[in-house]
C-alpha cells in the first residue's frame, strides 16, 4: 500500500535536557560583553626589527657560501653588508642578532678562505671591543678557530690587535644602545685575545715580534702615541715571556733614534739661533709634562700651528716635543727595569736585566753616533752592584782595545769608559787605576807605532791615539783623588802636601802624561780645547805637568800643515761626521770632538733616577778661592760645571770622534 504524507514516519530529533549550569554561561543582558582578563605574570619579548631566528641564520650564512661558490654572490654581499659599520644608526643590528651571525661564521670557519678575505677583512675591522663580555669571548674564540684553520689570516690578525694598543679612535668602546668601554678595558681585552692566541699557537710569537715592530709609531707621532704603546708591549711581556729580549731592543733603538733626532735638531738650531737657546730648551719642559691626563686626546698640547707661525719658533717646539717623548719613554723604561733590579734585591731577575741591557749596549747604543741620554739606563743600574760596574767596563775596554773592531766603534768604547769611569760615583777607586793603566798601556803601543812616521798633529791618521789622550785628561780631571798616593800607600815619610803643592801619585801617572803630552803626536793641539784648558790648570795646581808652554807654541802651529792627503793610508783614517756646529767653525774639524755619553742629564722627568748615581763637576779645592767658596750652592755649583762642561757636551763643536 503506497504510503501517503500523513503516514510517513516523524522527523527525527535531538534534544538536550538543559542543565542548570548553562544559565551561567549566557550573559545576563544581551547587551552586556563577557569580562576578559589579563595574567599579568606573562613575560612580553620585544622582537627586534632585524631579529631572526638564530636557525635562519645558520641556513643564511651556510647558503651564502655554498650559492658563492655557484656564482650567486647575493647573499654573500648581505653577510658583508652585516659586518659593515653603517652610517645610521637605524641600520645596526642587534647585539642578539649579531651574535647569532657570529657563532653562525663560527659554525662555517671552513668557509673562509682567501677567496673570502674581503670578508675576513670586515670581521676584523668591526667593533667587537665595544661589546658585551659575553659576544668579546664569543669573538675572540672566532679569531682562535680562523687563524687555526687558516694560518694565511695569522698576520691581519694579529695587526689589527695590535693597532688597538696604541691610540684608538674615540668611537672605540661605544657601541649604540650599550655601555661606554673605557680604554682600560680595551686594551686588557687585546692583551687577552693576544696571549689567547700565542697559547693556542706557540709559533704565532715569532709572527707578533714583526707585526710589533712594523706598528711602532712613527718618530714623528705623538708622545701620547709612543707612551701608550711602550706601556702596552711591556704589560704584554708578563704573558709573553719569549718577546721579552726582542721588545726591549725594538724600545730601545726607537729610543735612540729619537735621541739622535735631538741632537741634531738641537745643533741646527745652535748655529741659526744661538747656543743659550739650546741649553734652555731641555730645562723648560718640565711644567709640560706635569699634569697629564691619559685618556685626554689634548694631552701633548700638540696643537697645530698657524700657518704664519715662524717658522724658528715652530722648529724650536717640534725639538721640545721630541725632548718630551723621550724623557716619558726613558721614565717609563728606568720603572720598568727597577721592578727586578734594584740594591733591595739583586737576584736572578736582576741578572737577567743586566744581560739585556749589555747586549742593548753592544749591539743597539754604542753603534748609534751620539746618543745623547739613552745609555743612562745602564749607566744607573751597572751602578746597583760592583760585578756589574766590572762586567761594563770590561766591555768596553774590549772594544776600546781589540784591534779587530772598527775604529769609530774603539774611538766611541774609549769615550763610553771614561765618561762612566769619571762620572759614575759607585765606580771604585781600583776600577779607576786599572781604566787608568789599561789606557796607558795603549798609548804606549800607538805612540811606538806612530812617532816614527810623525811630521806633527795629525787627527785624521792618529785619531785613535788622541782619542785615549783625551779619555786620560777628562778621567784626571774628575777622579784625581783615586790617582794620588795615599799614606798607606809607600809613603815612607808620612808627609801629606797641601794643596798647590807637588802630591804623590800612583807609579806611572806622572810618567804617562809626560811621555803623551810631549811626544811628537802633540795631542794637546788636536785633543778638545775645553778639556785641555781645565787638565792644565789642575796639572800645574798640583806639581803633575806643566804644559802652558806647549799651549803657547800650540798657537802658533797650523794644523793644515800636518793634515794627511787624500792619498794617504786609510789604515789610520777617521770618519767624517762634521756637524752644523762644527763646520760654522774653521779650525773645529781638526780638533777631536769633546763627546763623552755621560755628560750631565737634564731630562726633567726622568732625571730623578740618576742623581744619586751621577758625579757632577765641582771643581778642585784651592784652585780657586772663589769657585771653592761657591761649592756650597747648587746652583753655582752647576754655573760652575758649565764652565767646563759646556765643550764636552754632545752637541759640542769638533770632529768625531
Amino acid at each position: 500500500m503506497p504510503l501517503t504524507t500523513s503516514s510517513r514516519l516523524p522527523r527525527l530529533t535531538v534534544a538536550r535536557k538543559r542543565d542548570d549550569d548553562d544559565d551561567a554561561l549566557l550573559p545576563s543582558s544581551p547587551s552586556k560583553r563577557a569580562r576578559v582578563t589579563f595574567d599579568l605574570d606573562v613575560e612580553v619579548h620585544t622582537v627586534a626589527k632585524y631579529e631572526k631566528a638564530p636557525e635562519l641564520i645558520q641556513e643564511e650564512v651556510r647558503s651564502a657560501f655554498q650559492k658563492r661558490v655557484l656564482g650567486d654572490d647575493t647573499g654573500y654581499e648581505k653577510l658583508k653588508a652585516v659586518y659593515t659599520k653603517g652610517d645610521n644608526e637605524e641600520d645596526e643590528l642587534s647585539s642578539t642578532t649579531l651574535k647569532n651571525y657570529t657563532v653562525a661564521l663560527l659554525g662555517n670557519i671552513s668557509s673562509l678562505t682567501a677567496a673570502t678575505s674581503d670578508l675576513v677583512r670586515l670581521v676584523l675591522k668591526s667593533d667587537w671591543l665595544g661589546r658585551e663580555e659575553e659576544y668579546v669571548t664569543l669573538f675572540m674564540r672566532l679569531l682562535a678557530n680562523l687563524v687555526t684553520a687558516r694560518g694565511v689570516f695569522l698576520v691581519d690578525t694579529l695587526r689589527m690587535l695590535v693597532d688597538n694598543l696604541t691610540i684608538t679612535p674615540p668611537s672605540t668602546g661605544q657601541v649604540s644602545g650599550l655601555p661606554q668601554v673605557s680604554r682600560l678595558a680595551i686594551y686588557t681585552r687585546v692583551h687577552n685575545a693576544i696571549r689567547y692566541l700565542i697559547q693556542l699557537i706557540p709559533s704565532a710569537s715569532g709572527t707578533l715580534k714583526d707585526v710589533l715592530v712594523n706598528r711602532f709609531p712613527h718618530q714623528t707621532d705623538s708622545r701620547r702615541s709612543h707612551v701608550t704603546y711602550v706601556h702596552n708591549l711591556l704589560k704584554m711581556l708578563d704573558y709573553a715571556a719569549e718577546l721579552r729580549s726582542d721588545v726591549l731592543a725594538l724600545i730601545t733603538d726607537k729610543l735612540v733614534k729619537i735621541d739622535v733626532q735631538v741632537q741634531v735638531d738641537l745643533e741646527d738650531l745652535a748655529e741659526e739661533i744661538g747656543e743659550r737657546l739650546v741649553q734652555r730648551i731641555p730645562q723648560a719642559k718640565q711644567d709640560l709634562l706635569d699634569g697629564l691626563e691619559e685618556d685626554s686626546e689634548s694631552s701633548d698640547g700638540e696643537s697645530e700651528s698657524d700657518e704664519d707661525e715662524d717658522a724658528e719658533l715652530q722648529r724650536t717646539k717640534d725639538v721640545i716635543k721630541n725632548v718630551e717623548k723621550m724623557d716619558s719613554i726613558l721614565d717609563i723604561l728606568f720603572s720598568y727595569y727597577d721592578r727586578d733590579c734594584s740594591e733591595s734585591k739583586i737576584n736572578e731577575g736582576a741578572s737577567t736585566v743586566m744581560e739585556v741591557l749589555l747586549s742593548q749596549f753592544a749591539t743597539i747604543v754604542l753603534p748609534t753616533y751620539r746618543s745623547r741620554h739613552t745609555q743612562f739606563l745602564l749607566f744607573h743600574f751597572i751602578q746597583q752592584s760592583p760585578t756589574y760596574i766590572d762586567q761594563f767596563v770590561g766591555i768596553c775596554a774590549h772594544k776600546t782595545f781589540d784591534r779587530k773592531e772598527p775604529i769609530i766603534i774603539r774611538q766611541t768604547a774609549a769615550a763610553y769608559l771614561a765618561s762612566f769611569v769619571a762620572r759614575g760615583v759607585h765606580v771604585p777607586s781600583c776600577i779607576v787605576r786599572d781604566v787608568f793603566d789599561y789606557i796607558g798601556s795603549e798609548l804606549d803601543r800607538l805612540r811606538k807605532d806612530y812617532e816614527p812616521a810623525c811630521r806633527g798633529p795629525d787627527l785624521s791618521r792618529y785619531s785613535s791615539f788622541y782619542c785615549l789622550v783625551q779619555a786620560l785628561l777628562y778621567i784626571f780631571c774628575f777622579r784625581w783623588q783615586d790617582l794620588e798616593l795615599h799614606p798607606d800607600e809607600d809613603d815612607d815619610d808620612g808627609f801629606e802636601p797641601s794643596y798647590g803643592q807637588d802630591r804623590r801619585w800612583k807609579s806611572g801617572v806622572k810618567d804617562a802624561f809626560t811621555a803623551n803630552l810631549f811626544s811628537k803626536l802633540n795631542p794637546l793641539k788636536v785633543c778638545s780645547p775645553a778639556i785641555v784648558d781645565q787638565f792644565a790648570k789642575i796639572a800645574k795646581h798640583f806639581g803633575l805637568v806643566y804644559v802652558y808652554h806647549v799651549l803657547e807654541v800650540n798657537k802658533r802651529i797650523r794644523l793644515s800643515r800636518y793634515t794627511s792627503s787624500a792619498s794617504t793610508s786609510m789604515k789610520y783614517a777617521q770618519p767624517q761626521r762634521e756637524t752644523a756646529l762644527s763646520v760654522s767653525n774653521n779650525a773645529s774639524h781638526q780638533h777631536l770632538d769633546a763627546y763623552f755619553p755621560f755628560d750631565p742629564y737634564y731630562l726633567p722627568k726622568s732625571k730623578r733616577w740618576i742623581e744619586e748615581d751621577y758625579r757632577v763637576w765641582r771643581g778642585v779645592p784651592g784652585l780657586d778661592e772663589e769657585e771653592a767658596s761657591q761649592s756650597g750652592s747648587e746652583e753655582e755649583d752647576d754655573m760652575m760645571e758649565s764652565d767646563f762642561e759646556e765643550g764636552t757636551e754632545t752637541d759640542g763643536s769638533g770632529a768625531s770622534g
